[in-house]
């Protein structure tokens, strides 16, 4: 065994730099928390080749005595707490005195300040955790802290980070929640020398959102402004319209302090789980504020988490808060019926209703639902008889039933519920979903078109405008090539506006623009891997199932015999791409001993 040896000052501030310092948005993440626990009311954020290679946040705060500069980089140096008691009670957004340590010890820094009373400022510099030089210079009031090339002391850590695009995202998404988090501090950004976003700072949070989000998501919000015993809210929720395919869109701030947290994320879905679709999650930017004896932010270096010392109380205000603001944004009333004179009018208006809830047939979880609920019904109404339903089971045929030298014994009867096709082949009826057949006709025909890079566009007069993020002009950028391989034309419209000018060809009656931005919110989970672009046109060959024919939509019989024609040349036509079946079948004689014909 090796003796034990006490580590030097210089290995163990960059062990504990690691801590709190993984990448470039981390250092911009301390330093902006610093300036505004400085009481600036201007903060500018400038970076370079995504903040790996330079660094500049300038606030116009009360700056650090020059006294007191080096101990500011010390190890635990802190103006924020005094004692262990001060953490229950912390209402600062920093104040473990790490932050410059760690910074200092794997970049270089220059730190340029003044405060009010001081005559003239100071510029101190420091590399790698060891102490260049600190002279007198001439300086506004504030602070502005530069840094370059991180971690060009740590190489191996170095060789962790991201290209600059993707690093220069990270540093985005912050800078846009700390806007949306401080509507009274000017925020203005710059990349590569380009102002990427600016706030005035005038406590108006709309204005905020209305810079970061665009247009759409504003024209749909509701305001929010309540508390409890427990919690005040303030801030915005996005009409159920407005929703996406994941969790980006969710910004929750306690006390100033943009965190994740389980059970308030638990509390929004909840809330907003009537009014939205499976696996859609809405829109918020809301400001909770609380005591602070009621939480700990001192659970991760990042303070990225906190917990709770009541997670029911804080859970069931904020779903009140927002259940009740949702509901009473439409008032629907309701109408009484008189009690009619038989029980069966009864039980035939329930079951309808709890029909109108399940949007298609083919949704097994939700058919079940249903026969449970109606066999409730026919329970608590004895006069009424109740037999199950017979039940079809899907096809599993070892080998293709149908193929194009088959055509010809193959007749289609018709269509039934504007839904579902009856076709008579051999001794057997099948019956066909039309949505299931045409979502793995589409699926297919889409990936094929992918493969072999044969799509068609169709042009778009007038262009549809879309207002983006910086985080989805992002995405456009890094998957411009795939958007118009699969019949995109997109170009920028000025600011965060975007101009399609093509979509994809053969849309049905899918919205562009829909297909678009959910095209957006699935891309924005794939990170650079080996398998990513069969993971994108996968993603985008699902997305454009959408596109297939509905239930309840009638066809005429040329359309179903050219959607059943190619469909049997598919290897597997009995699945759609989600594993529902897409044919059912019974036989002449499972026929024939229903009505008795044979015992």
């Amino acid at each position: 065994m090796n003796n034990i040896e006490l580590l030097d000052k210089n290995t163990i501030d960059k062990i504990a730099a690691g801590e709190v310092v993984d990448r470039p948005s981390s250092i911009v993440k301390e330093l902006v928390e610093n300036a505004i626990d400085a009481k600036s009311s201007a903060i500018t954020i400038e970076v370079k080749e995504g903040g790996i290679s330079f660094i500049r946040i300038t606030d116009n705060g009360c700056g650090i005595p020059k006294k007191e500069i080096s101990k500011a980089f010390l190890r635990h140096s802190t103006s924020k707490i005094r004692k262990i008691e001060d953490l229950s009670t912390i209402s600062s957004l920093g104040f473990r005195g790490e932050a410059l340590s760690s910074i200092a010890a794997v970049s270089q820094v220059e730190l340029i300040t003044k405060t009010y009373d001081e005559l003239t400022g100071t510029r101190y510099l420091i590399d790698g955790g060891e102490e260049k030089s600190i002279e007198d210079i001439g300086a506004p009031q504030g602070t502005t802290f530069i840094i370059r090339n991180i971690f060009y002391n740590t190489p191996a850590r170095k060789k962790f980070l991201k290209s600059p695009i993707t690093e220069g995202s990270y540093i985005t998404s912050l800078v846009e929640r700390l806007a949306l988090s401080n509507p009274n501090i000017s925020f203005k950004y710059i990349i590569n020398n380009q102002t990427k976003l600016y706030t005035t700072g005038n406590s108006n949070l709309k204005d905020i959102i209305y810079n970061v989000y665009g247009r759409d998501i504003t024209s749909n919000l509701i305001e929010i402004e309540d508390e409890t015993n427990y919690v005040k809210i303030k801030g915005y929720i996005g009409n159920p319209n407005v929703c996406r395919g994941n969790r980006n869109y969710e910004n929750y701030f306690i006390n100033g302090r943009y965190i994740k947290n389980t059970i308030i994320a638990k509390a929004i879905e909840d809330a907003f789980k009537p009014f939205l679709m499976q696996h859609k999650y809405p829109f918020t930017s809301i400001l909770i504020n609380l005591d602070g004896n009621l939480l700990d932010v001192n659970v991760h270096p990042a303070k990225m988490e906190v917990r709770f010392s009541s997670q029911n109380d804080v859970y069931d205000s904020i779903y009140t808060i927002l259940h009740k603001a949702l509901t009473k944004k439409e008032s629907i009333p309701e109408i009484s019926l008189d009690k009619p004179s038989q029980i069966k009018p009864v039980v035939n208006t329930e079951i309808n209703k709890i029909k109108n809830k399940i949007p298609e047939p083919f949704e097994f979880e939700r058919r079940n639902e249903f026969v449970k609920e109606e066999k409730k019904i026919y329970t608590n109404n004895p006069e009424i008889s109740y037999k199950l339903p017979e039940k079809t089971e899907p096809v599993y045929e070892q080998q293709k039933l149908f193929d194009m030298n088959t055509v010809a014994d193959i007749k289609i009867i018709g269509q039934v519920f504007d839904t579902y096709w009856i076709i008579q082949y051999t001794d057997k009826m099948f019956i066909i979903d039309q949505h299931a057949a045409h979502e793995k006709v589409l699926y297919e025909r889409i990936v094929n078109n992918l493969k072999s890079k044969n799509f068609t566009s169709q042009i778009v007069n007038p262009p549809i405008i879309v207002s983006l993020t910086s985080a989805e002009e992002e995405i456009i950028q890094k998957f411009k090539q795939e958007f118009e391989m699969f019949g995109f034309d997109i170009e920028n419209f000025g600011g965060k506006e975007y101009s399609i000018h093509a979509v994809p060809d053969n849309l049905y009656n899918l919205s562009a623009k829909e297909l678009f931005i959910e095209m957006i919110d699935s891309l924005s989970g794939i990170n650079n891997s080996i398998n990513e672009t069969d993971m994108i046109l996968d993603k985008i060959a699902t997305m454009s199932c959408k596109a297939a024919v509905k239930g309840n939509n009638k066809l005429s019989y040329q359309e179903m015999e050219a959607l059943f024609k190619e469909l049997i040349t598919l290897d597997n036509p009995y699945n759609c791409p989600h594993g529902r079946p897409t044919i059912v079948s019974m036989s002449k004689y499972e026929l024939e001993k229903k009505f008795k014909r044979v015992l």
